[in-house]
C-alpha cells in the first residue's frame, strides 16, 4: 500500500514538473515585444483593409530579424513620445519607428546602425507662397512631437521667425495643414509622399543641409544583446539583397 502511495506520488510528481516546464516554455524569452507609432506610413501604419493589422516597412523587417533569430513578434502601437520610456520601463524590447539616433536618444537607448536614410520636406498647400526656408517667417510650423523634424523646426528658428507646434501623429499635422491652422510642417519625404498623392493640394521642398540624412535605426535599452544579434542578421540584409527588395515594396524605385 505504502508502495503504492510512494509511487502515486512520484507520477503526481513527474506531472507538476512536466506542467511547469510546458509553462515556463509558454514564456521562455522568445517572444520580442516591438513598439512603434503606427501613423508612418509606409514604416508603419494600420492596414485599414484587414482590421487593425500593423504593416510597413518596419514591420517587415522586423518580422525578417525575428524570424532569423528564432524569436516570436508581437507589436504594439503608442504615441512616438512616449516609445523609448516605455521600453525602458520594461513594456517592449526594441523599437522600429523610423527612429533617428540623436545625441539625446543616445543618452537613452543603444541603436543598430543605420538602415535607411530619407530627406525633410517643408509641406504646405500649393497656393501657400512658401518656396523657401526664408518664405516661413512669420509662419506657423507643425512637426510631430519627440521627432527628428521638431529638431530641425528648431534649427530654423533661430535664423528665421517661426512658431512651432506639435502634434502627435503625422496625420494631424497634414490636417491642420489643410484646414488652415498650420501654414506648413516638416514631414519626412517619404511620409509625405502618400499624404500628396491623397491630397493633391500639398506639396513640399526638402530641407538641404547636411544633418538631414542622419537616417533611420533600431533603438534597444542601454546594453541590450539584442543590439549585436539584430546587427547581424541587419547587415545580412543588406549583403543579401533583402533590404532592398523591402525598400522597393515600400518606396519604390527599380529592382
Amino acid at each position: 500500500m505504502k508502495a503504492s502511495k510512494l509511487l502515486f506520488g512520484l507520477i503526481i510528481s513527474i506531472l507538476t514538473v512536466g506542467l511547469l516546464a510546458a509553462c515556463g516554455n509558454a514564456d521562455d524569452g522568445k517572444k520580442l515585444v516591438m513598439a512603434t507609432s503606427a501613423d508612418y506610413p509606409p514604416y508603419e501604419f494600420i492596414d485599414t483593409e484587414k482590421g487593425e493589422e500593423i504593416i510597413g516597412f518596419d514591420v517587415d523587417i522586423a518580422k525578417y530579424i525575428t524570424n532569423e533569430l528564432g524569436y516570436e513578434l508581437e507589436i504594439v502601437d503608442m504615441d512616438f513620445t512616449t516609445l523609448i520610456t516605455a521600453m525602458n520601463g520594461g513594456k517592449a524590447d526594441f523599437i522600429l519607428a523610423g527612429m533617428t539616433p540623436t545625441p539625446e536618444r543616445l543618452e537613452n537607448a543603444d541603436f543598430s546602425d543605420i538602415y535607411f536614410t530619407a530627406k525633410h520636406l517643408i509641406v504646405s498647400k500649393k497656393d501657400s507662397g512658401i518656396n523657401t526656408i526664408d518664405d516661413l517667417a512669420g509662419k506657423k510650423v507643425g512637426v510631430q512631437t519627440g521627432s527628428i523634424q521638431e529638431g530641425k523646426a528648431d534649427e530654423i528658428a533661430e535664423t528665421v521667425n517661426i512658431t512651432i507646434e506639435s502634434r502627435n501623429r503625422v496625420p494631424e499635422l497634414v490636417q491642420e495643414i489643410l484646414a488652415g491652422r498650420f501654414d506648413a510642417a516638416i514631414i519626412e519625404d517619404t511620409v509625405a509622399a502618400g499624404h500628396f498623392k491623397n491630397n493633391p493640394e500639398l506639396v513640399g521642398f526638402a530641407i538641404e543641409d547636411g544633418e538631414s540624412d542622419a537616417g533611420s535605426a533600431i533603438a534597444f535599452p542601454k546594453d541590450s544583446d539584442l543590439t549585436e544579434e539584430f546587427n547581424r542578421v541587419l547587415n545580412e540584409m543588406k549583403e543579401n539583397g533583402e533590404l532592398d527588395k523591402l525598400i522597393v515594396k515600400w518606396f519604390g524605385g527599380e529592382e
